[in-house]
Formats: C-alpha cells, structure tokens, sequence
C-alpha cells in the first residue's frame, strides 16, 4: 500500500515537473522576436524553385503567429531569456533584395544566421555589421552583388563566413582584418578582384581560405608563415601569378594546397621541410611552371592526391621514380606535362593505394604480361600512343571509368570489358575500332554501364545492343548505316545520344517521347535521315536538338514549345517547309536557334508581340524563302545581345567534366562570305544574326543599334 502511495506520488511530481517544462517551452519566444521574425518572413516572395531552379524546403511555411517562435523550423532561442540565436533558412524559397532596414537586424542576439542559397538579387546592406554577436554568417549562392559592405569588420565574434558563388565587385575591405577570431573564410565564386587580401596575414586563426574562382591577381605575399593554423588554402582559378612562396609548403599544419589554374611560374621551392609535412592534398594543374619537376617533392611523403596536369618540362626527361616516394598516393594526374620521356607504366606498381592515375599526353610501354596491383578505379591514357588493347585491364576488377582515347588501337573491343563488374564509364573514341568481340548482347550485358563513348573510329552494323542503365552514349563519326534501331527506345534513363556524321537513313525514330522521359541531348547531324520530323520523338526535358544536314520534311514539331529547358535548336540544311516559328519565343533559355538553308517562309514580323529572345546568342535563318518587313522594334529584348552577360559553355549533358564524353555543339557560319564552323567554347565569343539569302524589304531595324554585343551581322542578298 505504501509502494503504491509512493509510486502515485512519483508519477504526480513527474508529471508536474513536465506540465512546468512545458508551460516554459510554450511561452519561450519573446513577442519582438517574434513579430521581427514574421515581418522578415514577408518581406520576401515565395518562388517554386529557389535561385538555381532546385527544390528547395519551405521552412517559413509553418511560422504561425499563434505558435512558439523557438519551435518553428529553422529557429534556435536562448532557452533562459527567449531570445532568438540562429536563424537558418538555407535553401528556403526567399526571393526579394535584403533591405538595410530589414526585420533582420532587430534579432541583435543573433549568433548563427545562414540564409545561403536564397535569390537575393541586391547587395549586401551595410546593416550586417549590426549583429556584433554573429559567429556564423552564411550567404553563399544569394545572387548578391555590389562592394562586400566595410561594415563586416564589426563583427568581430565571427568564426565562420561564408560570402561564395555570388556577384561581388571589387576587393575585400581592409575592415575584415579585425576579424581576429575567424577561422573558416569561404569567398570561392564570388567575382571578387584585387590582389592577395593582405589583411588575411592577420587573421592568426585561420584554418581555411577559400577564395578559388574569382578575378585575384599578382603575387602570393612571400611570407605565409603568420598563418601558422591553416589546414586548407584554396586559391585555384584566378590569375595569381610571380612564384609560390616556399613559406606555404613550411606551415606545419597545412593538409591541402589547391593552386590550380593560375599564372604560377618560375621555380617551385618547398623550402626546408626537416620534419615530415602533413600535407595531403597539393594541386598544381595548368599553371605557368616549367622546366623539370623537382625531385624535392618527393618529400612531401603524406601526399594522397598529387596534380601536376600541364606542367611544360620543354620536352625534358621526368624521373618518374621520383613519386615511388610517394607511397600513399591515391589519385595521381600528370596528364600532359609535355615530357619527351617515355614510360613503362609498370614503374607504378610499387603505389598499392593508387586509385586515380591520368597519364594523357605521354608515351607509354604497357607489357603484355603487366599486372597493377593497385586497386584502380579510374584509368586515364588518352593520347599515350597505344598500339593495342591494355591486357592488363582484363585483371582490374575495380575498374570504374575507362579512357583510353585518341590512342592507336584498331581491331576489335575484347569481350572480357564488359566483364569488369564496377565498370560504368568508357571512353574508347578516336582510335580505329571496327566491332566488338562476343555475341550481339556483348555490351549489354554489363549491368551498370552509364557512359560509352565510341565517337571517331570505323564501327559499322551491327549496332550494339546496350543495357538499360545507359544515360551517355556517344557513337558519332563512325560507319554505321540502315536506319536508327529502334531498341534504344528502351533505354529508360538515356540523358544523351549522339549518332551524328555516320550514314543512318529513314526515319526518326517515334519513340522518344513515349518511352523516354529524361533524353535532354539529341543529335543526328549529317545522316540521310528523311520524313517528316515525328512529335513523338520530341522529349519534353530536351536541352540540346541537332538534326542539321539531313533530309526531313515537313513542318517543325509544335512539342518543341514544350522543351522549357531548350539551349540549343539546329535544324540547318534539310527541306523543312513551314512558317516562322512564332511560339519558340516562350522557351525561356533558347541561345543557339538555326534554321539555316531550308525551305521556311512567310514573315517573321508578327502584328501582335515583338519577337523577345533574352538569351539568345546566334540567331541564323539565312538560306530561307523568309519574306516581308523587320518591325522598327523588332531586336528590343534581345538581352544578351545588348549587354555583356556572362556565358555559360551549353554542356551537352547534366553530367559534366569528363563524364560527359568528348563532344562538342557545332553551327555553320557565313562570315565575309566565308563559311566557318564554330565548335564547343567558340560559341561563348559569337554573338551572331544571319538572315541572308531571304526577301526582306523595307528598311534595317533601328533596333538594331541596342545589339552592342553583337560580333557578326550578315543582311546580304535581300531586298
């Protein structure tokens, strides 16, 4: 009786002390905190997509007035005064600019704020600097612009700041020199300009910079050394130039040096390392550097990844040996260092932890009886002057991608290949394969087969079959011919599919749309395909459509108007006979638009709406039976014509970097009566209209005089 009247007793004082915890937590949020909060929640608009076009999650969608602030996503509070200490609404849907007199700073005790990957579209007011308790400050991907406000050196609590992929202008303000306690600086993609921030040299904690991809210049600052806790240093694709301070390779407890793709030249000192360096990661790629590479890096015995891409040694010899020091090594690039050297690759046997190794660019000796005991995931041997197939790689169950492009091999691809059970990537394009070894199923069966390029070799029927993992397949410039197989149509997650320069005939095939929902690449440039062109092989996530140099009829399919991702549209020689295509001016990203040499007429002059192309950066419908008179109005909002903006190179794929294969996009141009082909990068230069060869009459556009940016204007043999 008594245990029970004491376990009542219990379970009543339990309960109470929840009831009391819970009547605390309930009326936690201070009302200003509060009202500050909801006012800063409408100061902005809710987009569907945050500002890269991804979903994101609402988090200020629950904020109710009746509810405790401190519950509310993203919200942290001070649970002994109420008051509102982090605010984190990454990634969150904001849209609108950030006012200097935003709702946000009345939240003085703010001590972690991180709004990155919000669409601010404005600059940064000074009012930041009145949260003089901030320790944590995130704003990377805002789409802020204008000068990094001076006030940020008020905020002198601060350990981590993060300003990256935005549109800055300028330097950093000397003020940030008073942020003695920062460790973490994040400022990569921000468009920032100047030389080394010297400043940084007296931020003594610091134990990250990144200020890679931006505009820096000049000289890295000879002494380093006052940096003494730095464990990353990231300066990669700027234009830094003069020679790398040996003091850098002397900070003991720095663990990564990324210093790609600068102006770097002269000789490379690392100084006087007595005591082993604990530097793990060090990338030197296309730089400036030249000469022989020195043997003192063998030092550097903590090395994992190691990239020295693009190191000009004038044609001098390599001591390869060199990096056998090295016995930690991972990954290991030494693409094209412009060596005369030539290597027996079994010199790397003695590396057991070699994951990555490119070798492109230099001779190689691969024995018939070679065997890498490393377990390799990716093998890169482009250009290396191979003769025959690498036997050695029938033995490299590890195997995850596979180059062995522009190198000599003829015969046919061996069958043990597609045996290899990580294999996903394959690169064998530009060499002189004529098949593939085994049964017609050969490829297929290969389980996880996302990407294979088989470009530029003299493959002809029959077509391989490949399995439904495929995402990338690349098989132009070879010698296949009949008509298009209709088994790709199976290919469920097929993003891109190249079959340009060979000698298929007949039809398109009508499949695409029903059976494919993800293709955003279709090419089938200069075959001798013929018909109309079928709505149905028309993919809704279409981002790249060349169907130039063939012979297709008919009119152009109206599913184009429902490619919203639409870059690039080439439709250039064939016989398609239709009108203008008024409704591609709601496809919202169009760049490249070519109807060149068909047989389209009519005018292009609507009485409604003026024909508004923001994006677009050649416009060719030369070589046409277009006719009529150019409205006075008719290039005003051709935005990227009119202003410089920055170009994004239209990749072929959403894979990008090497895993994309080699392929580029490509247009003919009339120029001065000389016809060029402009391929890959070139389309970031040209900003070019061509309506030759039509019957336009009346007088030029006056708008035309908004096109500032405009490189080629070609208006000849017309009325």
């Amino acid at each position: 009786m008594k245990m029970t009247i004491w376990s009542l007793c219990l379970i009543l004082s339990l309960s109470n002390s929840k009831l009391v915890l819970a009547s605390h937590v309930k009326h936690l949020c201070r009302q200003d905190q509060k009202n500050a909060l909801l006012e800063f929640k409408n100061e902005f608009y809710v987009h569907e997509f945050n500002s890269n076009g991804i979903v994101g999650v609402k988090k200020t969608e629950k904020w109710r007035n009746n509810t405790d602030c401190c519950s509310w996503d993203g919200i942290s509070c001070d649970p002994k005064t109420g008051k509102v200490v982090e605010l984190d609404l990454m990634n969150s849907f904001l849209n609108g600019p950030l006012r200097y007199d935003s709702s946000l700073f009345r939240l003085q005790h703010l001590h972690n704020l991180d709004l990155g990957s919000n669409n601010f579209s404005g600059i940064l007011p000074d009012s930041i600097g009145s949260l003089k308790y901030l320790r944590v400050l995130s704003l990377g991907d805002c789409n802020l612009f204008g000068k990094i406000p001076s006030s940020l050196g008020n905020l002198t609590y601060l350990t981590n700041l993060d300003l990256s992929v935005n549109d800055f202008t300028g330097e950093l303000p000397d003020s940030m020199g008073h942020l003695n306690k920062l460790t973490e600086l994040h400022l990569g993609s921000a468009k920032l300009s100047g030389n080394f921030p010297s400043m940084l040299l007296n931020l003594s904690e610091l134990t990250l910079i990144d200020l890679g991809s931006n505009q820096f210049g000049g000289m890295l600052p000879s002494n380093m050394s006052s940096l003494s806790k730095l464990v990353y240093f990231g300066i990669d694709r700027n234009s830094f130039s003069g020679s790398i301070p040996s003091s850098l390779f002397m900070l003991p407890s720095l663990t990564s040096l990324v210093l790609g793709r600068n102006d770097f030249n002269g000789p490379l000192d690392f100084g006087n390392i007595s005591s082993p360096s604990n530097l793990g990661v060090l990338s030197l790629l296309e730089n400036n550097f030249n000469g022989p590479i020195p043997e003192s890096i063998s030092k550097l015995v903590g090395l994992f990844y190691l990239d020295l891409s693009l190191w000009n040694t004038k044609r001098g010899m390599v001591d390869f040996n060199t990096f056998l020091h090295l016995k930690s090594l991972t990954f290991l690039d030494l693409s094209y260092i412009n060596t005369r050297s030539m290597v027996d690759i079994s010199i790397f046997s003695p590396l057991l932890s070699l994951g990555y190794l490119d070798l492109s660019g230099i001779n190689l000796k691969i024995s018939s009886t070679l065997s890498l005991p490393s377990p390799m995931g990716t093998l890169i041997l482009s250009s290396c002057n191979i003769p025959e197939f690498p036997n050695f790689l029938e033995n490299q169950t590890t195997l995850y991608y596979l180059d062995i492009s522009a190198n000599k091999i003829g015969g046919q691809v061996p069958q043990w290949l597609w045996s290899l059970p990580e294999l996903q990537y394959v690169n064998i394009s530009q060499n002189s394969f004529s098949g593939f070894e085994g049964p017609a199923d050969v490829i297929q069966r290969c389980g996880e087969l996302l990407m294979l390029d088989i470009s530029s070799n003299t493959f002809q029927d029959p077509f391989p079959l490949l399995p439904n993992s495929t995402t990338i397949f690349l098989g132009s410039d070879n010698r296949f011919s009949g008509e298009i197989p209709k088994t790709i149509c199976k290919l469920v997650s097929l993003d891109t599919l190249v079959l340009s320069n060979n000698n298929f005939n007949g039809s398109i095939p009508r499949c695409f749309e029903k059976f494919n929902t993800t293709l955003s690449v279709l090419h089938l440039r200069n075959n001798n395909l013929s018909g109309e062109f079928p709505e149905e092989s028309i993919s809704d996530h279409l981002r790249s459509l060349d169907v130039g140099r063939n012979r297709l009829s008919g009119e152009l399919p109206k599913s184009l108007i429902n490619c919203t991702r639409l870059e690039f549209l080439n439709v250039e020689d064939n016989i398609i006979n239709d009108k203008f295509p008024f409704w591609l001016r709601m496809l919202p990203k169009l760049q490249i638009f070519v109807l060149r040499s068909n047989e389209f007429h009519g005018p292009i002059s609507s009485l409604g709406d003026s024909l508004s192309f923001p994006k677009l950066r050649i416009f060719d419908i030369s070589e046409n039976r277009f006719n009529g008179v150019l409205r006075s109005d008719f290039f005003a909002g051709w935005s990227a014509m009119s202003s410089a903006v920055d170009i994004v190179d239209i990749m072929p794929s959403r894979y990008a970097g090497r895993d994309s294969g080699n392929y580029y996009n490509s247009v003919t141009m009339t120029v001065k009566g000389s016809i060029i082909e402009l391929v890959g990068s070139v389309f970031t230069i040209y900003k070019t209209i061509d309506v030759s060869g039509n019957r336009f009459e009346g007088r030029i556009p006056e708008s035309i005089g908004l096109l500032k940016e405009l490189i080629v204007l070609n208006m000849s043999n017309n009325g």
